[in-house]
Formats: C-alpha cells, sequence, structure tokens
C-alpha cells in the first residue's frame, strides 16, 4: 500500500503558509534549518551519531515510503520541518526499557520539528506534527509515535506536553551528555480511516 501525502496544504488562519511534502527541490532548504537550529538553539551543533539522517535527507526520507518528511514554504522558502522515521529510540543512550517498549519497525519516531524562529507562533509546527500523525495512522505497520526532545529549549516542554504524553524525564540521568535535558514523549495514534467497502 502506498501512502500519500496531500501535495500542497495551506496552514489554517495564516496566510501565505503551505505545508506539503518533500521534494528533492527542497533538500538544501530544509538542511539549512535542521543545521540552524542544531547550530544557533541547541548550542551543539551537528554530531554525526545523533544526525546523520541530515546529511542524507533523500536516502534518509523521500526514498523510504514508511517514512516522511513535511516542509512549511513561505514564499518559496523552505521555514520549517518535520520527520517521520520507523525507528524507536536506540540503547544507549536511552534506557533498555524504553527501547523495548519502543521497537523500531512498529515505532513512528517523530524528528526534527523545526522552524525558523522568524516564522513562529503561526501554528506551522502544530499542524505540520499533525499531518505527520495522520501519514502514521494511514500508513501500515505502524503502532505507535513517539518522540524525545531537549526541553531546555524555549518552549518545547509546554508545546509537546500539549500534544503528547510524557514517558520519561532523562533529565536526571544526563543520557545526552551536559546541557541536554532529554524528555520522552508519546502522542496518541489517530484515528485510521476507515477500509473502503469492497463488493
Amino acid at each position: 500500500m502506498t501512502v500519500t501525502v496531500t501535495p500542497h496544504a495551506a496552514v489554517p488562519g495564516t496566510p501565505g503558509y503551505t505545508i506539503r511534502a518533500a521534494t528533492p527541490a527542497d533538500v538544501p532548504g530544509a538542511r539549512r534549518v535542521m543545521l540552524d537550529t542544531l547550530y544557533r538553539e541547541f548550542d551543539y551543533g551537528y554530531v554525526p551519531r545523533w544526525h546523520e539522517d541530515i546529511v542524507d535527507i533523500p536516502a534518509t526520507y523521500l526514498d523510504d515510503p514508511r517514512h516522511l518528511l513535511l516542509v512549511a514554504v513561505h514564499r518559496g522558502e523552505v521555514v520549517g520541518t518535520t520527520g517521520i522515521r520507523s525507528a524507536g529510540p536506540a540503547h544507549p543512550p536511552h534506557p533498555r526499557w524504553l527501547a523495548d517498549r519502543y521497537p523500531s519497525g512498529s515505532t513512528a519516531q517523530l524528528v526534527r520539528v523545526y522552524v525558523d524562529p522568524a516564522h513562529r507562533r503561526h501554528g506551522l509546527a502544530r499542524t505540520m506534527v499533525r499531518r505527520a500523525c495522520d501519514f502514521v495512522a494511514a500508513t501500515p505497520g505502524y503502532a505507535r509515535i513517539y518522540l524525545h526532545t531537549n526541553v531546555k529549549v524555549e518552549g518545547s516542554g509546554a508545546f509537546w506536553r500539549s500534544l503528547a504524553t510524557e514517558v520519561f524525564d532523562a533529565r536526571a540521568t544526563g543520557e545526552h551528555g551536559p546541557g541536554v535535558e532529554t524528555v520522552h514523549f508519546e502522542i496518541p495514534m489517530p484515528q485510521r480511516a476507515p477500509e473502503p467497502a469492497r463488493g
């Protein structure tokens, strides 16, 4: 079964923005948003063992039908990203029980939910997350939607608690090292659309 994402969708109440599945032409812009976030907001920059998907966006997100990269576009420029990968949290650095709870393959991991600071407060991240979750619900084989985030970034903890259930606060363990305050979340799976009647 092939899952399709609506090619273009305006953001309700936010004229001038479009959210859609990324194409090869979007890769440089998506990579810019991701790297800018890592360097300017997370302060630790590119870490190969954590961010190899950013180097090879096409193979990670565009070539796998169970993966997705959404982009928010404003006047032809990519200003936001949100990805889905069929991978759970790896052990280590995450606890074994967490890796067992969210196994790769049946877990849709939400990643790279980034919006350029100049384009925030327009509902882009929330809209991209909802569309990504709808994609997961329509894609066979997924049972759970998982993510982890660095709540040191201003507003991230409140944002994710408005959409997801906290599973594990890893700040006390320091699993990602100094300066990274990791909290793990699960998003409820949206209702799958009913199968069409066959006659």
